[in-house]
Formats: structure tokens, sequence, C-alpha cells
């Protein structure tokens, strides 16, 4: 008898406990890596990088298998998603197309629906006295977020240069905590993370929930790994391919530049298990701290994987079977890792739904069961029902992406607009007068150009991007 009153004791404490968590906001943790391309992790396929505690974390919630940035490249994929529109509306990428103070992003609507807010890493939403900082768009706290895109260097002092050449100075990371020289940025951003935690909810009783957006610099250039892991990728290349770097790893073609072929950057599979190293102590430390089961878990990058280039610079990793890279329209440009995960919440498993980066504003406010905001985000669509197992069919919502302003000596790429609906994406290279267009259900490579065989549906979603462009007054 005693013994069941103590079992029938342990079910209401636990039961009410869950019922206690229920009732508070869910805390947010939104990972956004910088170049990790679609295939550059161990869920999505990729035989040469490793990434255990992301693949583990990944089977715990809702994964996509058509998950698309903003845009293919930095400055105006992180605008999409923190604005929910697209950076064509700002006439991004180009000067002066930073975000304004005048904009309403995702952390602004999170503070003041109760939130503490936290921003770790990397901003690159301003430009000197163009665009504004993360203090006036939200974030009550800043951790290395300003101006630059990518340090000097991943080993402190981030500012010295310590491989390479061509890389911008970081002044905001000068603002970081001074620690030991070698000691690595990813790392010193998850400390700062953890122990800010540590303060704010694990010393002190705090009833307000959390958002954290930890936007980690790694993987962009410079190509820095740690030594010991950059030793053991070597190695691993060289039990793949033989002798390394033997065979020509290219392949060039007009539209695209040359391509990189195959993973074998033993610098960058060292960096991106660094990064998955991290992101496993971020995890650990939810769990650890009981926080784990009341926090939506978001992880994402802002564009595709650094695969093409017009020129000589070294290239980061391959995208195949996906087409080129990041800077490209092309699916390897724009097509990104994405899962989110909510213990007990979200389904596990995959979704088919085409969701692109301004959605994850709406999305966010519907888990936490606030009122979406149209007028904000204006081109973001909730992807909720997804999450918790609904059927949410949005072939008739057409996706877009515009690059005015080309890096053909860089990354390869050319002036085009992009739109996909349904199965079917096609590109106006306006520039050039050449039209493509792609069943991409069934060609995710992008092979088979079908304007000429069906010139009804070229026309369809030609005048689509034509009546968006003017619509936005999009520049060209």
């Amino acid at each position: 008898m005693i013994y069941k009153l103590l079992l029938c004791t342990l079910f209401l404490t636990f039961n009410f406990i869950d019922l206690k968590s229920d009732s508070k906001k869910p805390n947010i943790i939104f990972f956004l890596i910088d170049d990790l391309g679609w295939y550059d992790v161990g869920y999505q396929g990729s035989k040469f990088y490793e990434t255990p505690n992301i693949d583990s974390l990944s089977e715990r919630g809702m994964k996509f298998k058509n998950a698309y940035s903003a845009h293919p490249r930095c400055v105006p994929s992180r605008y999409g998603i923190m604005t929910g529109k697209y950076p064509a509306r700002t006439k991004s990428p180009g000067p002066g197309s930073q975000l304004k103070s005048s904009e309403y992003t995702i952390a602004e609507a999170l503070k003041d629906n109760g939130y503490s807010t936290l921003i770790s890493g990397k901003w690159h939403l301003s430009r000197g006295k163009s665009g504004s900082s993360p203090e006036e768009q939200g974030f009550e706290n800043n951790y290395g977020g300003g101006d630059s895109g990518v340090p000097k260097s991943y080993f402190y002092p981030y500012n010295i240069q310590k491989r390479g050449k061509g890389n911008e100075n970081a002044p905001d990371l000068t603002k970081l905590p001074v620690v030991e020289d070698g000691y690595h940025l990813t790392d010193q951003l998850t400390d700062l993370t953890l122990n800010w935690l540590d303060i704010n909810y694990i010393n002190v009783k705090n009833n307000k929930p959390f958002f954290i957006y930890l936007s980690h610099y790694e993987v962009h250039t410079p190509f820095e790994g740690k030594r010991s892991l950059e030793e053991k990728y070597k190695t691993k290349v060289k039990s793949i391919y033989g002798e390394y770097n033997l065979e020509n790893p290219f392949f060039y073609e007009k539209t695209t530049g040359e391509t990189k072929l195959r993973q074998d950057n033993h610098i960058y599979a060292a960096m991106i298990e660094n990064l998955d190293n991290n992101f496993g102590r971020v995890i650990r430390y939810l769990k650890k701290n009981n926080l784990y089961k009341n926090t939506i878990i978001v992880f994402t990058s802002d564009h595709g994987g650094l695969s093409n280039r017009g020129n000589g610079r070294p290239l980061a990793t391959s995208n195949l079977p996906l087409r080129a890279g990041k800077g490209h329209n092309y699916e390897g440009g724009i097509k990104i890792p994405l899962f989110v995960v909510w213990e007990n919440k979200i389904k596990r498993g995959w979704s088919n739904t085409i969701v692109t980066g301004t959605d994850h504003f709406p999305t966010l406010l519907e888990l936490i069961g606030e009122d979406v905001m149209n007028e904000r985000h204006v081109d973001g669509l909730s992807f909720r029902k997804s999450l918790i197992g609904k059927n949410q069919d949005n072939s008739k919502r057409p996706i877009y992406w515009h690059s005015p302003r080309p890096r053909p000596q860089s990354t390869g790429d050319l002036a085009n607009t992009a739109v996909r609906i349904g199965d079917y994406k096609l590109f106006d290279f306006y520039r050039e007068g050449r039209i493509e267009l792609y069943n991409i259900k069934k060609d995710q490579g992008e092979k088979n150009n079908l304007a000429e065989k069906m010139p009804k549906k070229r026309e369809e979603l030609l005048n689509l991007i034509k009546n968006w462009r003017k619509s936005i007054d999009a520049i060209e």
C-alpha cells in the first residue's frame, strides 16, 4: 500500500512538473551556421564530414528536404531571417542594403513578448554608419556581433592573420573577453553563451524565457582548423582518394565557373567537426540543467556551401548532387540543412514542405503561442503545421531569389532572378536574355533545361518573376 502511495505521489509530482513547464513559453535557440552546405552534415548523407552531435539531435525532430535560404550570400540571407522579408525589398545585396533601425526583427518581436535575448556570434547586418546594431534590433546582450562577416583568424587574437590573406578586420571581436593565445573563436562563443545561461538562468531564478541567436562565424573562410583534427582528416582524405590532391577534383562550365566535385578539404572538415563538438556542448548543457525539454532548437545555414569560383580561390566543399554553390541561385547555392526540435511537441521525421529563410519569423511566433505579424514578415509563411505532423500543401506558393549584383570573378555566378513554385523552378538571366526551366523534383541537379519543351510553363513562371520584381521595385 505504501509502495502504491509512493508511486502515486511520484506520478503526480512529475506531472505537476510537466504542467508547470508547459505553462511557460518555450525557450528558443537558433543555431545559424555560416556557409554550411546542404550536404555538409552526416544526416544529409556526407560520408566525409563527421557530425555525430548534429546527426543525433536531428533524429529528435523534423528535418526538411526542401529548405532554402532567402539568398545565396550572407548579408541578404540574414536579412531574410531577421525580418521575414525578401532581401530584394531593400535592394540587397549592395551598398546601403544593411538592416535599417526602422525594420522590426524576430528578436524585437520575441523581446516584446517577454523574452530575454542574446546574440552570440555573427551579425553582419550593419556596415559603419549603414545599418543598425544587434542592440538596436531587439538583442539585449551581444557577444561578438557587429559589422564584420569573418574574423582574420579563428584563433585568438582574432584580428591577427595566421593563414592565407585578404580577410577583413573584425573590431567587434576585440570586444570579447581576453582569452589565451590560440583559443578558438567557436569555443569562446559557446563558452560565453553557456556562461550567460549560468548567470541568468542557473544561478538565479528567471521567469522569462530566452531567445539565443547562436550565429557561428565558422565554417566561413579563413580555412583554419584545430591541428589534431586537420591531421585526422588529412589521413582520411588519403584513405579515401589515395595520395592527397593527386587528381584534379574540379569541373568547369560557363554558367558556374569552376566547381568542386568532391569533399576533400581536410581543414574544412576539421572546422565542421569542431563546430559539431560545440553544438554537442550546448545540447548537453541544456539537458544537464533541465532546460532541454522546453527549448525549441532550430539548426540551419545561411546559404549553400562554397563550392564554386571564377578565379583561383580555395574552395571549401562539394554540394553534389546539387548544382553550383554559394553565390548561385542553383540548388547548391540556396538549398540548406534545416531541422527543428522541441521534445515531445514537434514530430520526428522528414518533411517535404518547401520553406525559406523568411519563414522562421512567423513559425517561431506560432510555436510560442503568439499571433503572426503579417504586416511585418510580409514574405514569411509559418511552417508550424509541418512541425506538428499535419499536412501543409504550399505547392502553389511561389518562392523568389533575386541576384542583381553577381560576383563572376569570385564565385562564378551571373545576374538572375529565380522562382520556384511546386516542382518547377525558372531562372531569368535577364542581362543575357536567357531562360532556364527545371523540374526540381525529378532533376535536383538542374541538368535538363525544359524552357523550350514547356513554353506554357516557361511563360507562366517568367510572368510571375516580372510581376514580382515590379511589385517590390527590385533593382536589375
